[in-house]
């Protein structure tokens, strides 16, 4: 039997690039595609040498012409952090939804299973907590956060068109707040942030009184919960993350003792629509894949933050 090959788009990025080291890993061949808007060839430079990858340089909002054996296609390719999507507004609109359906197509074209990174922000600022992937959520549509919600429910809604109207086997992966190394030190997101800021002295910024609550599952759970995700027969919306709960203070002081500085934490204002709570309901995730973090948010966290000293 040839070589599987799967086409990860957005693979320059985060995640991306991770899910490409664990496709090789299996076996695959890959064909990355990214068009370095919030991606960077840094994180593939590790396989510039590697004969089974491939990287196009191009905007999946255009039609993807790739041609030959394609045997999975996985959607990376979105900004996700707040400061990404709301400098890049209209881009994050297009690759959630011309994107998408070009995705999409090449899966149906190829005959192949498509996985969509969706997000734990199509429950927006959540009233049921923890979210079940049967809550539809509180979001505000006209928000200046609804650039990447909407456009990720829309990519939700696509996809499930897609497979009851084209027969495309679909998997749609509900990624909560997700950290570990190649996170890039400037998009925003609280790891990168207040490790960043610790590592240099600096003040940690929370926003709010930082009573907020967030889940933060290390990117090795993650690739292998997508992993599992992929190969099983579930086409509803699987939730992706760790549902140990602290609240954004407590994550501050967490990385003041991991870091070794005691460095001021300064309050800022919280932005609009921020969720109050964030913490997955694993229980399908349990149950269809099999699957349950396993890396602690001390080990993730130390390895995490031995990466970005090399890098501040």
């Amino acid at each position: 039997m040839s070589e599987q090959r799967a086409v990860i788009l957005g693979a320059a990025g985060f995640i991306g690039s991770h899910l490409s080291d664990r496709f090789l890993a299996e076996g695959w061949r890959v064909t990355g595609v990214d068009n370095l808007i919030t991606g960077t060839l840094r994180n593939l430079e590790h396989l510039a040498r590697e004969p089974r990858f491939d990287f196009i340089q191009a905007d999946v909002c255009a039609p993807l012409a790739i041609s030959g054996r394609v045997d999975a296609v996985l959607d990376f390719a979105s900004p996700a952090s707040p400061v990404d999507y709301l400098r890049h507004p209209f881009e994050t609109l297009h690759v959630g939804s011309v994107g998408v359906e070009n995705a999409l197509e090449l899966a149906r074209r190829s005959g192949a299973p498509f996985l969509l990174s969706s997000t734990s922000e199509v429950y927006g600022d959540p009233l049921e907590h923890p979210q079940r992937e049967s809550y539809w959520g509180n979001v505000n549509p006209v928000g200046p956060r609804a650039v990447y919600d909407e456009a990720k429910r829309f990519a939700e809604a696509i996809t499930v068109a897609y497979r009851r109207y084209r027969e495309v086997p679909v998997r749609i992966a509900r990624i909560f707040n997700t950290y570990g190394p190649r996170m890039r030190l400037d998009d925003g997101r609280v790891v990168p942030t207040f490790v960043a800021q610790a590592l240099r002295g600096e003040p940690i910024t929370v926003f709010g009184d930082g009573t907020q609550t967030r889940s933060f599952c290390y990117v090795d759970d993650n690739v292998e919960a997508i992993w599992r995700l992929l190969h099983s027969d579930c086409q509803e919306p699987v939730n992706v993350g760790d549902d140990h709960e602290m609240t954004v203070l407590e994550f501050a002081q967490a990385v003041q003792r991991l870091v070794g500085r005691t460095v001021p934490i300064e309050h800022r204002p919280l932005p609009q629509d921020d969720p109050r709570v964030r913490r997955p309901d694993l229980a399908r995730a349990r149950e269809r894949l099999g699957w349950a973090p396993r890396i602690g948010f001390e080990e993730g966290m130390r390895r995490t933050i031995d990466w970005f000293r090399a890098h501040v």
